[in-house]
């Protein structure tokens, strides 16, 4: 239970996780070239410690421009709801504020879907998948295939996310999520965010061999940063949305 246990745990995790699913990456990857080809966006939501996901897929240094998070607190920034409705720990359990979220957010028929759940059963994250689908969205899910199995899922539909998606992407992430002794060592964070950016890299790969520039975030805090991230943020209005 030390750092350096740590530190040789994660490492040699990630090796695996980048390895092992490396072809579900170029999956993932094919699903969101097509979707940008389209005129469509990223659409990334994540309940829980997954909303890192979504944030290290939209709006980060180095990611695409073309991308939307989807968060549990639109209900109350956009749909008007309560703030105090955020303060219900269940909120993620239940499936009714999926189509909530849905309807909320600036989402087009070319869009595709990114859901990240470590656990992939809890009821607003299943319905979210269900209703993407439903839509005709491409779904690409980052999830713990370990500990989803090894719990009951909470959605009446009795299905995990990883049942529903085009594309599921592997954490590696064990039951519980924790990998060293006494509980801790959270993997799922580190994993996820890995495989967000492998699969950016190959989006973008994939862009420049079809001859396009891709619309990549430059860090908003070095010279001509955010000039150069509103000019491009700007082809995408009312499609993607920015806030602190």
């Amino acid at each position: 239970m030390t750092a350096q246990a740590y530190l040789s745990m994660i490492t040699e995790l990630v090796a695996k996780v980048g390895t092992s699913q490396a072809d579900g990456v170029k999956s993932a990857a094919a699903l969101v070239t097509d979707a940008l080809d389209r005129g469509g966006v990223v659409q990334a939501f994540g309940s829980g410690h997954s909303e890192a996901l979504a944030m290290e897929i939209a709006g980060r240094a180095g990611g695409l421009v073309p991308t939307n998070r989807i968060a549990l607190r639109d209900i109350v920034l956009y749909g008007g709801q309560p703030r105090e409705v955020l303060d219900d720990p269940g909120l993620e359990r239940d499936p009714e504020v999926a189509r909530r979220l849905y309807d909320l957010a600036p989402v087009d028929p070319r869009d595709v879907f990114v859901i990240a759940s470590n656990s992939g059963v809890n009821g607003v994250v299943v319905e979210l998948a269900l209703l993407v689908k439903e839509r005709g969205h491409g779904l690409i899910a980052v999830t713990s295939l370990e500990h989803s199995g090894r719990v009951e899922p909470r959605h009446p539909s009795g299905k995990r996310l990883s049942d529903i998606a085009d594309v599921v992407l592997d954490n590696g992430a064990p039951y519980g999520d924790v990998a060293l002794p006494g509980q801790i060592g959270a993997v799922s964070s580190v994993t996820a965010a890995l495989l967000a950016q492998m699969v950016v890299a190959e989006v973008v790969a994939r862009l420049v061999e079809a001859g396009q520039t891709p619309p990549i975030y430059l860090s908003a805090n070095i010279p001509g940063g955010p000039e150069h991230n509103q000019l491009l943020e700007a082809r995408y209005a009312g499609r993607i949305r920015r806030t602190a």
